[in-house]
């Protein structure tokens, strides 16, 4: 299989219209970018790639985020961040981030959006993956339903969502748990859907890994008809998780071969 060229992303910059804390962990920050104004942007996981520090940099630092919603009339997005503290780079950024502030990104790009043809829609991720689910679900083809589980820190840590009809939505409390435990546990409970569903699943890479092993292998779904891929890993920054990435895809599908 030959492996697509990744197209250089442009550099576009953006200013801070808005600060809001959804929760203890949860800052969605709106920006003015009007670099966006008249984009093509079809899909619904579109993300950019935040530019901190180094920015003239051959290979400047960088964090990737999901629009949680962007027009391209206006060049309006909004951007949810988790934050864990004084821990990682746009964690701590985002808790101290002002109007008027102007940040550098690159991007957008972005590859999925809820297709034709499916009767069923199963949506499953942890914080980092909410935007991406709720653009997606937003756009859902007319009459299809859904399954949406989101992992949280705890019953008190739920942020708004949507939920139009034909759309069930469950909230999977870590309560203390190791990330992506909880939700592996209840996507594999539910089983199988009986109409044909197309799968959307992304969040921290141990959950992947047991997802994958259940759909693939356990249960012999079709893979084009799911998107799975690790946001994140335990115990790395982005830029150890984006190194090892594809090694570690590839030491899956061995495994899932066998």
């Amino acid at each position: 299989m030959t492996t697509p060229t990744r197209k250089k992303r442009e550099k576009r910059t953006a200013t801070v219209t808005n600060v809001r804390r959804l929760t203890d962990e949860l800052v969605r920050i709106s920006f003015d970018s009007p670099g966006l104004v008249g984009v093509d942007l079809p899909h619904t996981d579109h993300y950019i790639k935040l530019i901190f520090g180094g920015e003239d940099e051959p290979r400047p630092v960088t964090r990737t985020y999901t629009f949680r919603r962007i027009n391209t009339e206006t060049g309006r997005f909004d951007v949810d961040f988790v934050t864990h503290g004084s821990e990682g780079l746009a964690g701590p950024w985002a808790q101290r981030a002002e109007v008027g502030e102007t940040v550098a990104f690159l991007g957008p790009g972005g590859a999925w959006g809820p297709g034709e043809g499916y009767e069923h829609f199963l949506f499953a991720g942890d914080e980092s993956a909410a935007p991406a689910i709720a653009a997606g679900v937003e756009k859902l083809p007319a009459g299809a339903t859904a399954e949406v589980y989101i992992e949280i820190e705890d019953a008190a840590s739920t942020f708004e969502m949507p939920e139009p009809a034909g759309v069930r939505l469950h909230w999977v409390p870590r309560n203390g748990a190791t990330h992506g435990t909880k939700l592996s546990a209840a996507v594999r409970s539910a089983g199988i859907p009986a109409k044909r569903t197309s799968w959307f699943v992304h969040g921290v890479a141990e959950m992947i890994k047991e997802l994958r092993r259940f759909l693939f292998v356990d249960n012999g779904v079709a893979r084009e008809d799911v998107s799975i891929s690790g946001y994140w890993r335990i115990g790395m920054t982005e830029d150890q998780w984006q190194a090892s990435k594809q090694e570690f895809n590839a030491e899956l599908e061995a495994a899932e071969a066998r």
